[in-house]
């Protein structure tokens, strides 16, 4: 830890001044980390969807955006001894405080200190700690990434060895996570099962991928986006469903194909209507379906009592519930040891200036995750 006194720092950053329109390169004041908190060079971003979905529906604003990052510690706040300048970091948009009940229980990843930040303040004192011209900006997350330095909480940072390539790692900060996790941890998709997979972004892929790790048989992939269907195939999904090529209701087409339903399916696009799809397309008795998505528009949703009560399970997965403190670097290790891949999601990298770009591939369903880099 640096021996002076951190300072205000002005840096480039990313500001979205109203929903939906492009990003403005601004001038940002970055105050000093508070109390346990940690001020990081951002090195590299990638895009997420719930950052565009943010982007085109909140009213949160000015905001930084992103949250899929790894950085460099570059000054720490009082009262933080486990990180020191220039320890390597990977953000999360939960934190582990280790000491609440949801910390404590080992049953959930649910934060009761350091969850879900919705107001765009810092968890600590309820303020920000970004300005333009003296006016505040708005965090996003808990780590507004989409800026060349960032202050989070410490329990919002997971350190990594200083040999792991941060411009791979930053995807396990939310989406490469979130679906390995949906299929070990919330599901525990079990060996010679079938599962289907509605959206087939990084995150429907990565669920892919942590079912094929763990035996299953057979994985359907829906989506009516006729290039991600193509690129499916690459990540091991024999089987994709185009909603708008079949003859007949998708729920027919997969009952009819897996005997009755699938064992296991996700909902990876954010359609609470959707949800309902994919209850319906588990098999009766012992199907169970995993919602991940973060919808952009009617969030409630409903479906048959019937579905239930023929014994199908509905379950939420915020992060593939994984406790980032505690198991984020045993995920890190088998990126390290080649035991699970993160390269192949990456189909762009972008310069910071280019961050619009990123947006505009995302919105038109051209990528699968953007990296963005920070100027060095």
């Amino acid at each position: 830890m640096s021996s002076s006194t951190p300072q205000v720092i002005t840096c480039k950053a990313a500001v979205a001044w109203r929903a939906g329109e492009p990003l403005v390169m601004e001038e940002v004041q970055v105050s000093p980390p508070q109390p346990l908190e940690i001020r990081i060079k951002v090195v590299c971003t990638s895009l997420c969807r719930s950052d565009l979905s943010a982007w085109e529906t909140q009213n949160i604003f000015p905001r930084i955006f992103g949250h899929e990052a790894s950085g460099i510690v570059e000054s720490v706040g009082q009262g933080v001894t486990e990180f020191k300048q220039g320890d390597h970091v990977l953000t999360v948009f939960i934190g582990e405080c280790t000491t609440c009940r949801q910390c404590k229980s080992g049953k959930s990843n649910t934060c009761q200190v350091l969850g879900l930040e919705r107001k765009g303040l810092m968890h600590s004192d309820q303020r920000t700690r970004f300005f333009v011209n003296g006016k505040p900006v708005y965090h996003y997350c808990a780590v507004s990434s989409f800026s060349e330095y960032t202050v989070v909480h410490s329990g919002c940072a997971v350190k990594v060895s200083p040999n792991v390539p941060l411009e791979k790692i930053c995807l396990l900060s939310c989406g490469v996570a979130a679906g390995l996790g949906a299929a070990w941890n919330v599901a525990a998709v079990s060996k010679g099962s079938t599962v289907v997979i509605f959206g087939l972004g990084t995150v429907g892929l990565s669920v892919a991928q942590g079912a094929k790790l763990r035996g299953a048989s057979r994985i359907i992939g829906v989506d009516n986006n006729p290039e991600k269907c193509e690129k499916a195939k690459a990540f091991g999904i024999a089987e994709v469903i185009n909603p708008n090529s079949c003859k007949e209701p998708v729920v027919q087409v997969i009952k009819r194909i897996t005997d009755g339903g699938a064992d296991f399916s996700f909902e990876c696009i954010g359609d609470t209507d959707m949800i309902t799809t994919a209850l319906q397309s588990c098999c009766d008795g012992w199907g169970l379906t995993v919602t991940l998505g973060v919808p952009k528009v009617k969030p409630e949703m409903s479906a048959h009592y019937g579905l239930l009560l023929m014994g199908r399970t509905l379950k939420g997965s915020l992060f593939g519930g994984w406790k980032p403190k505690s198991d984020l670097p045993s995920l890190v290790e088998k990126y390290v040891n080649k035991e699970i891949q993160i390269d192949d999601y990456i189909t762009h990298d972008l310069p910071f200036e280019d961050i619009n770009r990123a947006f505009s591939l995302m919105k038109e369903g051209k990528c699968l995750r953007c990296v963005i880099h920070m100027p060095r």
